[in-house]
């Protein structure tokens, strides 16, 4: 109904009608802060508004560092990179998932290995021991949807075995999992900033961990493998050019302040 006119869609208006997945939520704090990004000229990923985000969304997150990078599959990219997961390495990874998950698995000539969805949409922890081979040396948890994954058994299953964790927390930004933030747990955690996420910067990604010297390797990695303590120009290894810019990291901090209201609207929306 609307306003006093009954309107009727039949089935065919319905399988014609486009319905967004998701319309971008702007609190009113973010205009100011991508305006004052143009004003001063800092727009490029040299921008302080990148650092502070990353300091911001890593304390969120109870993680030591954040790396901001372009989008989630390039988060992705570094993250597997940065294991060092290679050739004839096998990965463990849920069926159910955006093809960017794979993407640099296979690229780096590591071997995927599935493991089928349980009722909630995440991998079924159960079934991650009969995958295990001697060559498996990572696994790729990603959170679905309304639940994480079942964290607790896998940690306990790769601490047993000296085996790496990719934790991709794109959909459970501000969401927590054992009384833990999604993005605290693993190796290394990925997330994306894309529109339809708790946040947005348009699009981004960040990556976040804890070790001082992994974190040192995904900034490399996001930044063409320019290594500091050598001579500029000068390349001992292939990496990518996945920065963020300073405008979208000002929109990201808009959004950050308001994560709480964000996910609680989207449990409110169910």
């Amino acid at each position: 109904t609307l306003g006093n006119a009954n309107i009727k869609m039949s089935a065919m208006d319905l399988s014609s009608a486009a319905f967004p997945v998701n319309t971008p939520k702007f609190w009113g704090d973010e205009k100011e802060l991508v305006a004052n990004c143009i004003e001063t000229g800092w727009i490029s990923s040299e921008g302080p508004a990148v650092k502070e985000f990353e300091a911001k969304l890593a304390s969120k997150c109870g993680r030591r560092h954040a790396i901001a990078c372009a989008n989630g599959t390039a988060a992705l990219d570094i993250a597997v990179k940065a294991l060092q997961l290679g050739k004839g390495d096998e990965v463990i990874l849920p069926s159910f998932c955006i093809i960017s998950v794979i993407t640099q698995v296979v690229r780096g000539g590591s071997v995927p290995v599935l493991v089928d969805s349980d009722s909630t949409f995440n991998m079924d922890v159960a079934q991650i021991r009969e995958r295990l081979t001697p060559r498996t040396k990572a696994i790729i948890c990603v959170h679905t949807y309304h639940f994480p994954v079942d964290m607790e058994p896998v940690l306990a299953l790769v601490k047993e075995r000296g085996i790496k964790v990719i934790e991709d927390a794109a959909e459970m930004i501000g969401q927590t999992c054992l009384g833990r933030p999604c993005g605290s747990f693993g190796d290394i955690s990925t997330m994306s900033f894309y529109p339809n996420k708790h946040i947005t910067t348009g699009e981004g990604g960040m990556v976040l961990c804890d070790d001082p010297d992994l974190a040192e390797r995904c900034q490399q990695l996001r930044n063409l493998c320019f290594d500091p303590k050598k001579r500029r120009f000068v390349h001992e290894e292939l990496g990518w050019n996945y920065r963020m810019t300073n405008l979208q990291a000002a929109l990201g901090l808009g959004q950050l302040s308001h994560l709480e209201e964000a996910v609680s609207r989207k449990r409110e929306i169910g």
